[in-house]
């Protein structure tokens, strides 16, 4: 049920963070919902890592959802004080390094439909983490084409699986 519950509000993010790229959402109101999903996913992770039962798959998965919770606190630190975000750009590329094994792992072992849409979304986070990297750390211009991929992985890898988990029509 955490996962579902994270993944709603990533995928709320991804798309505004997408919408905010577009110009369609001011710098300043963005701040808002990467701080909280970057907050509620941290304290997802902190249960998982920390929390009674907590074992050696659920602080790897704690692990892996940090990458996304300091993203959020990341972007919403870069419009609190204006920062250019090439150090967001730079750990960006660490987490689509970080994210091309996690695909490969979960897609070798994956045996249900639910585990090829986790290694795929894999796969696609790490493309995403990838084009952050080039569009910040390396002023690439791709800001339009980073901004529609954001929005529709909010919607296929975070928004309608975490609604779906949510709801108990994915287990």
């Amino acid at each position: 049920m955490l996962f579902g519950l994270s993944l709603l509000y990533v995928g709320a993010v991804l798309i505004l963070n997408g919408l905010w790229m577009l110009g369609r959402i001011s710098e300043r109101e963005i701040t808002v919902i990467n701080l909280f999903t970057g907050g509620l996913t941290l304290l997802v992770s902190l249960k998982l890592a920390f929390g009674e039962g907590a074992d050696a798959v659920s602080i790897k998965n704690a692990a892996l959802s940090l990458l996304f919770s300091l993203t959020y606190l990341w972007v919403a630190f870069n419009r609190l004080t204006g920062a250019d975000g090439r150090g967001l750009g730079w750990f960006s590329l660490f987490v689509a390094i970080t994210a091309v094994p996690v695909t490969i792992d979960t897609l070798g072992t994956a045996s249900s439909t639910w585990d090829w849409w986790l290694g795929l979304s894999w796969g696609a986070w790490a493309l995403l983490w990838l084009m952050f990297f080039l569009l910040l750390a390396l002023n690439k211009p791709i800001l339009r084409q980073t901004a529609v991929f954001a929005i529709g992985q909010g919607v296929l890898t975070a928004w309608l699986p975490g609604y779906l988990l949510l709801t108990g029509a994915l287990h």
